[in-house]
């Protein structure tokens, strides 16, 4: 009898196939698909098919289980938060193979939620809308932010999304309102606490348990400011450090990794002094923001979304530009081309780890658009149709259940 690495003597005497390898978990919504590799000795006979199961502590692997004839094989009906592994089986007419290895731990997660906050055309809204950033299509009402505004910082963990700041219509025109709302559910904002003082346009970013909002524009002054809270609680916001240098009017121009936070572009007078600067900070401790590196031109009102290796930043003024632009997080350097986008400034930006969207803004002067397209953040390439918002704004902010802070 051949002598095989991992096969064991079926009930006939004959040989059972070898054990897959290269098992790779892709966790879903509710479940994960699980990808191998057949193993090249199948033993006396022909493969008939494969088991895949799952376990939650690494030894008993009883916690969800599927069959199928090929890689991937989908398990369902998993918990969502709860981390799992999977090993694979090979089954032949004379027996079944050792188990494969281990495959590295996943999470099953709630398919990725953006949430959109505020904005405004010809006045500032209070509208919240949602999208599933997987699956392309328009935005559904969500519920209502305690205030109108726009120009607003937004960031979130998994489970709750923020909306700092922002501007209304009537005086006093600035706020220091801060809202959140439960991503997984709908309804309206509840009142989180307040920033440090009243002010829009600033940016927005979070890993799982800490936000950052930095710079923006306090009652006509633009600041260097960076304050932050702690998501899963409610309170007032906390001085973070400074920016490089005042930053107003940034848009929706900052994301993060797990560590680490980035912030694009601005300017530091109204007109004038438009900076190419990308800044970064490390979001678990508190101090001054570092120079990162530039972006190819000196622009503001841009957007920007993340994976948790790689921020990509988009659009802005002056000109109305199409460019996107992307840096690798954990490294410093100057940005590199993405591919376009439409011409846009004022829109808003979220992803899940996968896929970037940018939402609305104002496509030229005095005109703004409902319009939303993608990318996938992996590779690089122009963006795609996504769906529309329920009405055209611009100056908008978003966040998600999954974007690359959160991972």
């Amino acid at each position: 009898m051949p002598r095989r690495t991992g096969g064991f003597i079926g009930h006939r005497g004959l040989q059972a196939p070898d054990p897959p390898t290269e098992v790779t978990p892709t966790a879903a919504n509710l479940g994960v698909s699980i990808a191998f590799t057949a193993p090249s000795d199948v033993g006396d006979d022909a493969i008939t098919g494969f088991v895949a199961q799952v376990s939650t502590n690494g030894t008993d692997y009883s916690a969800g289980s599927a069959t199928g004839s090929s890689s991937p094989i989908v398990v369902s009906s998993l918990s969502n938060g709860t981390a799992y592994t999977a090993k694979v089986w090979a089954i032949n007419d004379y027996g079944t193979s050792s188990p494969s290895d281990a495959s590295d731990s996943f999470t099953p997660r709630p398919d990725p939620r953006g949430i959109i906050f505020g904005g405004g055309n010809t006045s500032a809204l209070n509208i919240i809308e949602y999208i599933t950033i997987s699956s392309a299509g328009n935005s559904q009402d969500f519920g209502d932010l305690t205030e109108t505004k726009k120009g607003s910082g937004a960031y979130s963990s998994t489970t709750r999304g923020v909306c700092h700041a922002g501007q209304k219509e009537a005086s006093p025109y600035y706020l220091n309102i801060i809202d959140y709302v439960t991503m997984a559910s709908t309804g309206n904002a509840t009142d989180f606490g307040d920033a440090l003082s009243i002010k829009a346009y600033g940016m927005g970013l979070s890993n799982a348990t800490r936000g950052v909002y930095g710079g923006g524009v306090d009652n006509g002054t633009a600041e260097a400011q960076m304050e932050y809270v702690t998501i899963a609680s409610t309170g007032n916001a906390t001085n973070f450090g400074n920016l490089a240098g005042v930053r107003n009017n940034t848009g929706d121009a900052a994301c993060a990794s797990p560590t680490r936070g980035i912030f694009f572009n601005g300017y530091e007078t109204q007109g004038s002094n438009q900076l190419n600067e990308i800044a970064y900070i490390t979001i678990g401790s508190t101090g001054n923001a570092s120079d990162f590196g530039d972006t190819a031109a000196a622009v503001y009102q841009r957007g920007a979304c993340s994976s948790e290796t790689r921020a990509v930043v988009s659009g802005g003024l002056p000109g109305y530009v199409n460019t996107v632009e992307y840096v690798t997080i954990a490294s410093t350097g100057n940005a590199t081309d993405f591919g376009d986008t439409i011409n846009r400034r004022s829109h808003g930006s979220t992803s899940s780890n996968l896929r970037g969207v940018n939402i609305g803004g104002e496509i030229s002067s005095g005109t703004r658009t409902n319009q939303m397209d993608y990318i996938t953040i992996a590779t690089t390439g122009n963006t795609s149709d996504f769906g529309d918002l329920t009405a055209t704004r611009f100056l908008l902010s978003a966040t998600s259940t999954d974007h690359g802070g959160v991972q």
